[in-house]
């Protein structure tokens, strides 16, 4: 075991898997020579060679539909979508080819392909270096969307992304790549090294695609929520006082609907949060699915608690982000009398 921040959990994923799968390759804008823009690929090039490891135009479009040719041929390519802002060029590519090919080919091909994109915002990256896609692929048949909320979930999963033989789209919220974030700006960074999260195996492990963690056991009402919103969300049960149970789904989909209803039958009220735009984010999705499993067991509306419906703004970056102050305030609009 070794402690690692998000960054080095990442670089170690893949590294295990460039050393255990000769058709693992890795390729991106960057990711090479320099190690990724983040440095999580540091040194890998290095290590497995400039074909195993290597770096593409700035053509977010090329870099997919290449993978989806690659992996349709039996290799495992590991793509990097630099910010994930960046990753609409390769929609159609994404949507129209990877996702379909196994269903299109009658299951004689398929495209093994994990695509790894830094997400969310929190560093003053402004509209074009701040948003939060994910809703976009959970819409899409074929596809599986994955958020990590600490390092040893990140390499465990993306392990398991890898190895997956459907595309994986790997989020990584960027804020948290180098400590936990409660939503505090304005407190000194918390390192992971302080955190339990950050004890992670040196060598090969993985979290199967489709199980959420219950990260806070609780009586008295259930948060739904995913990546940066995990620790916000803890941040916010301590300040609220309130007995809530803090479910991280870490897989949007496949979604572990069964952890979801079992928590909000037992606690009665449910919270859900994300950091994406709220119109037609993915908790809309997640009120919808209580709605019909948990209709008779809700003693309060469901909650929604996420960014607003405009471009992320540089000048009111914590306006926009969901704090734990819009948090405890769901709770305690939850526990007030119907």
């Amino acid at each position: 075991m070794s402690s690692m921040n998000m960054i080095q959990a990442l670089n170690s994923a893949m590294d295990v898997m460039l050393g255990r799968d000769d058709n693992v390759v890795v390729f991106g804008e960057d990711v090479g020579y320099f190690g990724g823009v983040f440095r999580a690929t540091a040194n890998l090039q290095k290590k497995y060679g400039r074909t195993r490891v290597f770096d593409t135009p700035i053509a977010e479009g090329g870099i997919i539909g290449t993978a989806v040719g690659m992996g349709a041929y039996g290799l495992r390519p590991v793509t990097e979508i630099q910010f994930a802002d960046y990753i609409y060029p390769a929609f159609d590519q994404l949507v129209s080819e990877a996702a379909r090919l196994r269903y299109r080919s009658g299951g004689d091909y398929w495209a093994p392909l994990t695509v790894r994109a830094p997400c969310g915002g929190g560093i003053f990256g402004g509209q074009t270096h701040s948003q939060s896609p994910e809703s976009i692929f959970t819409h899409v048949c074929g596809i599986k969307t994955v958020m990590p909320s600490n390092p040893y979930d990140a390499k465990g999963l993306l392990i398991a992304a890898i190895e997956d033989d459907d595309p994986v789209v790997f989020f990584e919220p960027k804020r948290i790549y180098n400590g936990p974030f409660d939503g505090h700006h304005d407190k000194p960074l918390t390192p992971w090294s302080q955190h339990a999260a950050s004890e992670v195996p040196e060598g090969y492990y993985s979290i199967p695609l489709g199980k959420a963690a219950v990260v806070r056991a609780g009586k008295e009402a259930t948060i739904v929520t995913y990546g940066t919103m995990v620790h916000v969300c803890l941040a916010a049960v301590e300040a609220s006082g309130i007995d809530a149970e803090v479910i991280d789904l870490r897989t949007l989909i496949p979604l572990d609907i069964d952890t979801i209803v079992e928590s909000v039958k037992r606690t009665g009220r449910c919270a859900i949060v994300h950091e994406a735009t709220r119109t037609s984010g993915f908790g809309a999705e997640l009120s919808s699915l209580v709605q019909e499993h948990c209709f008779w067991h809700l003693e309060a509306p469901i909650e929604r608690v996420a960014g607003w419906d405009t471009p992320y703004p540089h000048a009111f970056e914590w306006e926009y982000f969901p704090g734990p102050a819009r948090v405890a305030q769901a709770l305690k609009n939850l526990m007030e009398p119907v």
